[in-house]
This record gives C-alpha cells, sequence and structure tokens, in this order.
C-alpha cells in the first residue's frame, strides 16, 4: 500500500518549482517589521542569501527612492480585510488569482493582514 503525500508545503522549494512573488505586492520583514512592495528582482553575485531560484532577492520599495533587497525567507505577504493579496494597481480578481497561487506555495504563518 503506498500513500500519496499532497502537502504542498513540505515539498523543498527549487529553482524550477519556485513561484515568485509579483511585482506590485505588498510585503513585511519579517524580522524588521518594515513594509513596503515587491518592486522586482537583482540578481546577487556574491553572499549566501538568495531567493529559491539561486540567484536573486526581491527589492523592495519602502518608500520614495528607499529600497531594500530582502530573500524570499525573510517576507511575509500583506492581506487585505478579504484576505486577498495586497497589490498596488490590481484589481480583485486578478488579485484572487494570485492569492491562490501563493497560497498554494506558501505556509499560513507567510501570510498576515494589513494593520
Amino acid at each position: 500500500m503506498t500513500s500519496m503525500n499532497t502537502g504542498k508545503q513540505s515539498q523543498p522549494h527549487t529553482a524550477s518549482s519556485w513561484v515568485r512573488i509579483p511585482d506590485g505586492t505588498m510585503v513585511r520583514h519579517r524580522q524588521e517589521a518594515y513594509e513596503g512592495f515587491i518592486d522586482g528582482l537583482t540578481e546577487i553575485a556574491a553572499g549566501p542569501n538568495r531567493n529559491p531560484d539561486g540567484k536573486t532577492q526581491y527589492r523592495i520599495n519602502i518608500g520614495g527612492s528607499t529600497r531594500q533587497l530582502v530573500t524570499e525567507e525573510n517576507l511575509c505577504i500583506l492581506l487585505d480585510s478579504e484576505e486577498l493579496v495586497i497589490m498596488s494597481r490590481q484589481k480583485e480578481p486578478y488579485r484572487r488569482s494570485v492569492t491562490t497561487q501563493l497560497r498554494g506555495k506558501f505556509s499560513d504563518d507567510r501570510f498576515i493582514k494589513s494593520a
């Protein structure tokens, strides 16, 4: 008798299965608690901290011209009152689709309601 593993959360992230958090998604740094939105990816030439693709970090716009480079493991995704991912300039159907996609890849503790 074989058992089927259907838990997506327990599977390790690999570059081929990595799902990028879309630009415009509101996030909060897990330790430092600053908030901002994803403003693209930056390829990192040196250093150990990278996204599951093995070569990038997220560029987070935290206001004005200030950007921070952060790896996926240090980010929480912000949700609105309807439990949808908060994204700049995106309508509800797209945000619902992104929410479903990201919930399939990240554990529940990576999603937090915006204050």
